[in-house]
């Protein structure tokens, strides 16, 4: 890391100079298979022809005017965006952290509306929503919270999963509570699934206490799990959902969707953003929407993402370092016993496979949504190798 970037990661020794579809290449010119994509982001492949086009056509045209006017790509993303979730109303910003505080902040009103003077918010354990201190204070992990004390303090943290916490919190809290907060997939702390019917149990719950519930969808919308969203797989709706990720295919984009009662909180002035919501960025994101749909993407992550869970299950069980692989969709996590050292730049240097490991020792798989057959069989070979042989 050169000395004039602050010293907030630690990067493999790889750089890359191109990307095509589900690879990468370094500087030396070696072929990597990507089974990253920049954390769940270039869904679409890199450097896809359709995102390429609609890139160069906008910045030669209009890249910003602000939200002093209106912006018609924007229009038709929040439009494409409602129609596809239920949702009734979108607001556009940069990343996923602003996506959630834009949400922290509804929910804030929501209580202000409702005469509530110190609002709560209900987290899970090990959750992860972002860096700015709203979100980090919504978020779990003795790492990521070091050195940042006397965070707010409007949350109640219960386990994921645990509904018999939820009851508890609402018998010690309910007059305060006001939102729950969750992630349908926990991505960080190493592709953590909720158990069947917990987030349908949660929107029964929230229905019957007048709570918001807000879904943290910056991981696993846009497809990565083999629907649109992943509350679709349990037939529910939120009343706010943010994304970011995939949305932008590397382009930043934030997004956060409300309905009904929701939807009508914020008012002029009351919430914005400078680059939220530009023409460059929304002209992407609709771009994206188009290419998933066209090329039928969902129905391919639902078969390849069982295709690749079946095979990684099957070559790694006799591995006596693998605990649990688990999943859904193209979001495949599989935690080890005791972590490899320097896994990832095994992966990369002796397989040509981009993998990531968090949380010290969940192998983290997030493929473009766009691969076929022989990648998944890359992908397990890859796998399986760096895992065995070290």
């Amino acid at each position: 890391m050169t000395a004039a970037l602050m010293n907030t990661y630690q990067p493999l020794a790889l750089s890359f100079t191109r990307g095509l579809g589900t690879r990468l290449w370094d500087q030396a010119g070696r072929e990597y298979l990507d089974a990253v994509a920049g954390v769940a982001v270039t869904n679409v492949g890199h450097s896809h022809p359709r995102i390429v086009a609609a890139i160069s056509e906008q910045a030669a045209m209009l890249l910003h005017t602000s939200n002093l006017y209106s912006i018609d790509w924007q229009q038709q993303l929040a439009q494409k965006l409602t129609q596809l979730s239920g949702m009734d109303r979108v607001f556009f910003n940069n990343s996923g952290a602003e996506a959630n505080e834009t949400a922290l902040k509804l929910a804030r009103l929501y209580g202000w509306r409702k005469g509530i003077e110190q609002p709560l918010v209900v987290v899970m354990a090990n959750a992860f929503h972002g860096r700015t201190l709203g979100t980090l204070s919504a978020s779990d992990g003795p790492a990521v919270r070091l050195g940042f004390n006397d965070l707010p303090g409007d949350f109640v943290k219960v386990p994921f999963g645990d509904l018999a916490a939820l009851e508890q919190v609402q018998q010690k809290h309910g007059e305060r509570i006001v939102a729950i907060l969750v992630e349908p997939i926990q991505g960080e702390s190493g592709v953590q699934l909720a158990p069947p019917g917990y987030l349908k149990a949660l929107r029964e719950l929230c229905n019957r206490h007048a709570w918001l519930l807000m879904l943290d969808e910056i991981q696993t919308g846009i497809g990565r799990t083999g629907q649109w969203f992943a509350f679709q797989h349990e037939g529910i709706v939120p009343d706010v959902m943010t994304l970011a990720k995939g949305l932008g295919n590397g382009v930043p984009i934030g997004a956060c969707l409300a309905r009904g009662r929701a939807a009508d909180l914020f008012t002029p002035g009351s919430h914005g953003s400078t680059f939220g919501g530009n023409p460059l960025a929304c002209r992407v994101g609709c771009t994206v929407l188009e290419i998933i749909e066209e090329q039928g993407l969902l129905e391919n992550v639902r078969l390849q993402g069982e295709r690749l869970l079946s095979r990684l299950r099957a070559e790694l069980a006799d591995n006596p370092n693998v605990l649990a692989i688990r999943g859904q969709g193209l979001m495949i996590g599989i935690e080890l016993k005791q972590p490899i050292r320097d896994l990832t730049l095994i992966a990369a240097r002796d397989h040509g496979l981009l993998i990531n490991v968090t949380r010290g020792k969940t192998i983290r798989l997030l493929p473009p949504l766009t691969i076929d057959e022989r990648e998944v069989g890359m992908i397990v070979r890859g796998v399986g190798l760096a895992v065995t042989a070290h």
